[in-house]
């Protein structure tokens, strides 16, 4: 009796071992797959080989004997059709949830898809309640409506296009200087010099009292310290020994302002360049930068591109088009005045000369060249800060300055010829009641200076331009602005 029992026993041992190698076999083979990216799986020509995917579903339907599941994970905007067997459908399988899929990549019969996976193998990762999900199976849902879920937007095809073009433009702007002979340079964020003179500044200091305060100096930094406006001065120093650099950061304005097209953070795409002697030598760099850029997303990112020249702002490829085809317009501030006079256009703001452009004079001004960029060169001298180039042989008074102009945006890139005169720029200075501050910006006229200058180009409102996108909130990941800082 005690043998047969004992017997008995080592048979049921046995068999739960070797049931636990069965299960733990299944997940090694599941593990041991090669892992492959939805967009490598979609271009590929080995059907037949056993891959592994994870990501999250973006529909799923069933039927009585199968169940067709579209998964994606960010790679690609087309999604990779997964086909299983009903008993492989898991009970928590839903729209929105996270899943690990091995099986066979296979040809598929349907003409909507080249490959298909034929699954074995399904694990829901991270399940997701539909009906709670704000993001709905078959619902079109609008940049303003996705705005509203900045932690869950990148979910949606809209602006997961949106974060892949974004990432290949970024790319495409550091391999068109690194190509140029361009050196980066990474400026600092924190700074103690308000570049632009305008006064929109984040003042950084401490939030807590733990450090030891002086009282007759509070400030961390010893002096007032501020979140950068701008890398140009930084670059300018750099400039005193490179031929050409340029920085790409965050950058920080404190505008009280909703409009769509201004943001409190967002970033800057800054160059320098010395020994330039005319803002031809900038508008040059300022036009292939564009184009450069704008031609590897095209290459690059048709797909994406296409969603929203096709769905979001019906058309604009042609824009694009005609923007890549055409020559960039150059007229004087002078000229743009004239035409903005002679125009019947009704203006909220009157145009006159020794005014800043507003965004409705910029926008017609463009539309009159025909939707064309256009260079609007030598502003007024007193409209520019102390580092413009002073003009000296002109009738009026100007400054060596440009802004480029877009269709849809207005103001895209501002530069000018900087100052390197060190009497004029003394004298500048001390106008402005800046001499004191700025005695390290004067020695570098004293040491070796040479002519030349440089521009920024605001990289969230290029996006605005190539894609047509309306509102600038819609093409940076987590936007901030006035009185919204959300997460």
């Amino acid at each position: 009796m005690a043998a047969a029992v004992k017997a008995l026993l080592g048979s049921s041992l046995a068999t739960s071992r070797l049931c636990g190698c069965v299960n733990f076999s299944k997940r090694l083979y599941s593990r041991s797959a090669k892992r492959v990216r939805v967009h490598d799986a979609l271009k590929s020509t080995e059907t037949g080989s056993t891959i592994r995917i994870q990501g999250w579903v973006r529909s799923v339907r069933s039927q009585k004997h199968n169940v067709f599941l579209h998964v994606s994970d960010g790679s690609s905007l087309q999604p990779l059709q997964v086909v299983a067997s009903s008993d492989l459908n898991p009970r928590n399988l839903s729209f929105g949830c996270a899943v690990d899929i091995t099986g066979n990549l296979e040809k598929s019969p349907s003409k909507k898809q080249n490959v298909e996976l034929q699954a074995s193998h399904i694990d829901v990762v991270g399940e997701c309640n539909p009906v709670d999900f704000p993001f709905k199976i078959k619902g079109h849902h609008s940049l303003e409506y996705i705005r509203q879920f900045p932690h869950l937007r990148c979910r949606t095809n809209a602006f997961s296009a949106l974060l892949r073009i974004r990432s290949q433009a970024t790319d495409a702007i550091h391999s068109f200087f690194r190509d140029n002979n361009f050196v980066q340079i990474h400026t600092p964020v924190i700074t103690s010099n308000d570049c632009e003179g305008a006064g929109e500044l984040f003042q950084v200091e401490p939030a807590g009292n733990e450090w030891n305060l002086d009282e007759e100096n509070p400030h961390f930094f010893s002096v007032p310290a501020y979140l950068t406006v701008s890398g140009q001065l930084h670059l300018e120093a750099m400039s005193g020994a490179f031929p050409a650099v340029y920085t790409f950061g965050p950058t920080f304005r404190a505008e009280n302002s909703q409009t769509r097209r201004h943001l409190a953070e967002f970033y800057m795409v800054e160059a320098e360049i010395a020994f330039a002697e005319s803002l031809k030598d900038l508008m040059e760099v300022m036009e292939r930068l564009f184009k450069t850029t704008t031609d590897n997303l095209l290459s690059h990112c048709a797909e994406d591109m296409e969603l929203f020249h096709k769905y979001l702002s019906p058309g604009y490829m042609e824009q694009v088009n005609l923007m890549m085809k055409r020559n960039f317009n150059v007229i004087s501030y002078t000229e743009a005045i004239d035409v903005l006079n002679r125009s019947s256009e009704q203006f909220t703001f009157k145009p006159e000369w020794g005014c800043d452009l507003q965004t409705e004079h910029e926008k017609y001004i463009v539309q009159h060249c025909g939707n064309v960029p256009v260079f609007v060169t030598d502003y007024p001298y007193e409209l520019k800060p102390f580092y413009a180039r002073d003009n000296q042989d002109q009738p009026q008074h100007t400054a060596a300055a440009v802004d480029l102009l877009v269709p849809g945006v207005g103001e895209l890139c501002g530069g000018s010829l900087r100052e390197e005169r060190l009497e004029l720029l003394r004298t500048r200075l001390a106008q402005a009641g800046l001499d004191n501050t700025y005695t390290w910006y004067l020695q570098l006229r004293e040491f070796g200076s040479v002519p030349h200058g440089g521009f920024g180009m605001g990289f969230e409102r290029y996006l605005q331009c190539v894609l047509g996108i309306d509102n600038i909130k819609d093409t940076i990941p987590f936007a901030r602005f006035s009185r919204s800082c959300v997460l």
